[in-house]
């Protein structure tokens, strides 16, 4: 098992699992000294793009926080796979449970944008992980929707005549990789009956939404689903005028959104 510092690493280094390795960033107390908050990033992130948002969560709860870059993404290996439509049920189920492990999870919080936010969803009702106490979710899919894929369709054209491809380089070391392996993913045929539903049933602890009324890649039918198919408390915030990326677009509120209900979670947990 990796071992770091009772003080914690904010630079970004690396982790390995399996055959690949994971760029990571640490910030705050390790998990053995503090509950961990686990970054799962959107489908054109990776662990640097969450900006100052880990930094503020540790400072404002106390808690350690991780995120990382999954392979194919940011500096992390780079796989020649073509990517398949069921990626973010393998990533969920098989990547995520050996993370955690190595980095000595105990208990905390998953916390995922968009992709990363269907992939905690994922995980929390397929692998019933007692350590995981709740859920954050921004701006996450459950089923695929025609406004997803008018906003994958938007994105593949931003990044053939658009700045899209520029801005993407600077973060990822292989980014039409990391581009077309998400892009022709969603864009496959197979894709338009992705549906992970069948696992909002089984999750266990508190989930929250939050979601931008204006969000290109997807509709309040997104928080009605979980409030539909969940049988545990779930949460929902609908930010008005925001898009699709909440911890960006609506840093401050989003921050505070998002600290309440891991302060809530951890104290009813004797943890805060």
């Amino acid at each position: 098992m990796r071992r770091f510092s009772s003080h914690g690493l904010a630079a970004m280094t690396n982790i390995l699992i399996g055959d690949g390795r994971l760029e990571a960033r640490f910030i705050g107390p390790t998990p053995q000294d503090a509950p961990t908050l686990v970054l799962l990033h959107e489908g054109l992130g990776s662990a640097p793009l969450w900006g100052d948002f880990p930094d503020k969560l540790a400072a404002a709860t106390g808690c350690g926080v991780f995120a990382y870059s999954r392979v194919d993404y940011g500096n992390s290996s780079v796989s020649t796979t073509p990517r398949r439509a069921d990626y973010m049920h393998r990533e969920a189920l098989d990547v995520l449970p050996r993370v955690l492990d190595t980095i000595g999870f105990r208990r905390g919080l998953l916390i995922g944008h968009s992709d990363g936010g269907s992939i905690a969803a994922i995980y929390a009702g397929g692998v019933q992980d007692h350590r995981v106490r709740g859920i954050s979710l921004l701006a996450p899919h459950f089923i695929v929707e025609d406004e997803t894929i008018a906003g994958i369709v938007a994105a593949k054209s931003a990044y053939e005549s658009g700045d899209l491809r520029r801005k993407l380089a600077r973060w990822h070391q292989d980014v039409d990789n990391t581009f077309w392996g998400w892009n022709n993913a969603w864009l496959s045929p197979e894709f338009r009956t992705w549906d992970i539903t069948e696992y909002l049933a089984y999750i266990r602890v508190p989930v929250q939404i939050i979601q931008g009324e204006n969000d290109a890649y997807g509709t309040k039918r997104q928080i009605e689903i979980a409030q539909a198919e969940c049988y545990c408390p779930v949460g929902p915030e609908l930010l008005p005028g925001i898009g699709h990326v909440p911890h960006r677009e609506a840093s401050e509120a989003t921050l505070n959104l998002v600290v309440a209900f891991v302060n809530r979670i951890l104290i009813s947990h004797g943890e805060a």
